[in-house]
Order: structure tokens, then C-alpha cells, then sequence
């Protein structure tokens, strides 16, 4: 099938120019990227005054599937990550069972088949009791997962084997992921906790600077990739202002829009992990994606029930929702100025695309045809009642956003308007 995108404004950083340009698919690639692109027996769309840039890759989802499926699903997480104009997302091990072996890594890419919608990677998870097992995963994962800190139904490793451990995944050529959050730093500073401060005193920025500190002094001798999710100090940002070139860094909307004194009320549901920080280092995280210190934005889509998350602070989980909103709410900062274009589709599309090595991330001869078509003239408020997630909440109730009008993945629309176009199971297995 051939579709030619006509008229639209190409957004790509990879492109160095920003300009209105027309977009031939074929056999869901990219054939053509130019200028008065004819093709007589392509399907036309029409793109004048419109946006075309490309699907977005979230790297960092908690599905809950298989084992708390009351929360999500990878049917009900792929259906918001597409409304979302997210055409790749990496699904984290920390389900029930943990995916920390071959059956279960197995088990979950079947579930993942036949429900999902976008295409998926699956991460294993590296444990103290597994190291053994990296390379056997390996053939059957898109990456691993480390938790140095003890967060919701995780295996955390502990530090001692962390060298040992990103030494075997450097054997594979697949990418690390790290919670970085230093165990034995939570122990001492476990108390009850009736707040976001308590929460943030609980688990302070020290912990975080410690565990990263202990990520670069491990991988120095690493040559394969090493990702430290969702940054959230400013102390930890010094560490890694000067990283090596095998180490990125992602940023969650939620540690960039709020703090712990901008949240006055339901403060249980913006109880995440690493938690909710202080202006400062807020601002701090926005400097970094301002001054590409930042490699990828990553929602970190955590979903638990309302009546889980309203229950007293100490006893809610941690983890809030976020994959269809991260987009839109960015795309409202880009219109308010706080961010480039090119800026916002190299943090979710090219660099992303890089780390996981995915013909996606660009508009470019070959890559796989992922598009959103955007109506940057339409901005809405976040209102949950309209979003997908099984959850059913959205800690950005009410914010400015701006959602795709049109999605394609592989030449094919997902979303048009407000309905999905493909069946459950369209979305890929992709190894990376």
C-alpha cells in the first residue's frame, strides 16, 4: 500500500530544516522524503497546515500486565500510548511474575502479541540471582532492568554485584536500564510518611547521587549502554552533566511540571518513586533538556487505581499515569516557547531510536513510516474522562495540552480523530 503525506510542516532534527514537505509510504516504510513528491496510485492525506513529525518512542512503561491487570494492560496501555502518538513503548519487568527469566520473558512478549496494539520491547530484569541466566535472557529481551532501590514489586540488585552485572549485559549488546535510587541510603531514612515532604525525606537526593555515583564508577570499563531513568536531583544532574558517551539520562514530565510546594491537596497521588522534588531542582532538570544534558523524556506510565492511590499517604503506592498525556503536554510547552521542536522530537523520537537501535525516530528513506499528523491550532485541557488508560485518572487533570488529530505506525493510521483503527495485536516484537 502507498500513501503520500502532502503539504504537511516536516518536524525532524535530523533534517537540519524545518519546512513543509511531502512524505511517500511505501510497504510501510518510507520511500520519499521532498518536494512535489507525485505518485499516482498512493492514497493522498492532505496536510496543509498541519504538523507531520515522527511516532514517538516511550522507553520507560509499567503495563502491570500480566499479574495486576485491574491497573492496566497491554491492551489498555497501548491503546493510551497510541492516542498518545506514541508508536513504541518498552514494557519494565516489575509485573507478577517478575520478568526476570526466560518462561517469563516469553510468557509476557505472548501477552504482549496479542494485545497490543503499538509496537513493544520487553525488558528483563538483572537480580542478584540471575547474572548467570544474562546472556540465555538476552536472546529474548529488547534490554535489562536494574533496581538499586526498592520500589513497587522490584527485585533490587545489590551494588556489589552491579560491575558484575553490567559486564555480563555488555557480553549481549543490550542496553541497561537503572533505577537509581541506593538501597541501603532508603533503609536509613525509612519512616512513616503522611506527605510528599515526608516521602521526599524518606527517600532524599542523596540516595540518588550515591547510586549514580556508583552507575559511573561501575560501567567506566563498559562499553555497551547504560540508561539512568527518571532523574529527578539536582545533585544527581551534576554527576551526570559530564557523562560518558555510553550513559544516558532520561526526565519524566511529572519531576518536570511538578514540586513538592506546587501540590497543595491528593497529595497520594503524585506519590512516585524517586519522588516529587523542590523547585530547584525542577529547574534544574529543565536546564538540562533546555542544554541537552537530557538524552530522552520517558513517562515512567506507573497506573494504580484511584482507590489504591487515595488511600492514607504511607499506605498508597507509588506510581502515577502518564504515557498519553507526556506528548501533548509537551507539545503545549513548545507553544508557549519553553522548548524547541527539534528539542521535543530528538528527546522522544531520535534519541530514543538510537538507544534502542530501531528503525524508527525519523523521517527518514528506509525507517519504519511512524507518523503524527498534529492541529497545532488545537489546544485542550487534560480531562481523564478522556483518556484511555484503565485507571482512569490523570495527575494533569486540567492542563493545557495538545493531542494528534492522526497516528500512523508501519503506513498503517492507528488513531484518526477519536477512534483506533487497527485490532489488538497489531503492535510488534522489537529486540533492539
Amino acid at each position: 500500500m502507498e500513501i503520500l503525506i502532502k503539504g504537511g510542516r516536516v518536524i525532524d532534527p535530523s533534517r537540519k530544516t524545518d519546512e513543509h514537505l511531502d512524505v511517500l509510504i511505501k510497504n510501510g516504510k518510507i520511500a520519499r522524503v521532498g518536494k512535489s513528491i507525485k505518485a499516482k496510485t498512493a492514497a493522498r492525506l492532505q496536510a496543509d497546515g498541519l504538523i507531520v513529525c515522527p511516532g514517538l518512542i516511550d522507553m520507560h512503561v509499567h503495563f502491570r500486565d500480566p499479574g495486576f491487570v485491574y491497573k492496566e494492560d497491554f491492551s489498555t496501555g497501548s491503546k493510551a500510548a497510541a492516542f498518545g502518538g506514541i508508536t513504541c513503548v518498552y514494557d519494565m519487568p516489575n509485573t507478577n511474575p517478575q520478568t526476570d527469566n526466560v518462561q517469563t520473558i516469553l510468557e509476557k512478549k505472548n501477552i504482549a502479541k496479542n494485545k497490543s496494539f503499538v509496537d513493544f520491547g520487553i525488558y528483563a530484569a538483572a537480580t542478584d540471582n540471575n547474572v548467570q541466566y544474562i546472556n540465555e535472557m538476552s536472546k529474548h529481551c529488547s534490554g535489562f532492568k536494574i533496581f538499586l532501590g526498592s520500589t513497587t514489586n522490584s527485585l533490587h540488585l545489590n551494588e556489589q554485584k552491579l560491575k558484575e552485572t553490567l559486564h555480563a549485559v555488555s557480553q549481549t549488546n543490550k542496553i541497561t536500564l537503572v533505577h537509581a535510587e541506593n538501597e541501603p541510603c532508603l533503609r536509613k531514612h525509612k519512616d512513616v510518611e503522611h506527605s510528599l515532604k515526608d516521602h521526599l525525606r524518606c527517600r532524599p537526593s542523596e540516595c540518588e547521587e550515591q547510586a549514580i555515583k556508583n552507575v559511573l564508577d561501575a560501567s567506566k570499563d563498559v562499553s555497551s549502554k547504560v540508561h539512568v531513568c527518571h532523574l529527578s536531583s539536582c545533585e544527581g544532574f551534576e554527576l551526570l552533566r559530564k557523562k560518558p558517551k555510553n550513559v544516558s539520562v532520561g526526565v519524566t514530565p511529572h519531576h518536570l511540571f511538578f514540586d513538592v510546594d506546587n501540590i497543595k491537596s491528593k497529595q497520594s497521588l503524585y506519590k512516585v518513586n524517586p519522588p516529587i522534588r523542590s523547585h530547584f531542582d525542577r529547574e534544574t532538570l529543565w536546564y538540562g533538556i533546555k542544554n541537552g544534558i537530557i538524552d530522552v523524556l520517558e513517562s515512567d506510565h506507573a497506573p494504580h487505581t484511584l482507590d489504591e492511590k487515595k488511600k492514607d499517604f504511607n499506605e498508597a503506592p507509588s506510581g502515577i499515569p502518564g504515557i498519553e498525556t507526556m506528548y501533548p503536554l509537551f507539545l503545549a510547552e513548545v507553544k508557549k516557547e519553553h522548548l524547541s521542536f527539534n528539542q521535543l522530537i530528538y528527546l522522544l523520537c531520535e534519541r530514543p531510536a538510537e538507544l534502542m537501535n530501531i528503525p524508527k525516530g525519523k523521517i527518514e528513506v528506509g525507517r519504519d513510516a511512524d507518523f503524527i499528523i498534529i492541529d497545532y491550532k488545537e489546544t485542550n485541557a487534560v480531562k481523564s474522562e478522556n483518556l484511555h488508560s484503565k485507571c482512569g485518572w490523570s495527575p494533569f487533570e486540567g492542563m493545557p495540552a495538545i493531542f494528534p488529530t492522526a497516528v500512523f505506525m508501519r503506513g498503517e493510521k492507528l488513531i484518526e480523530e477519536q477512534d483506533i483503527l487497527v485490532k489488538q495485536g497489531f503492535g510488534n516484537f522489537l529486540e533492539g
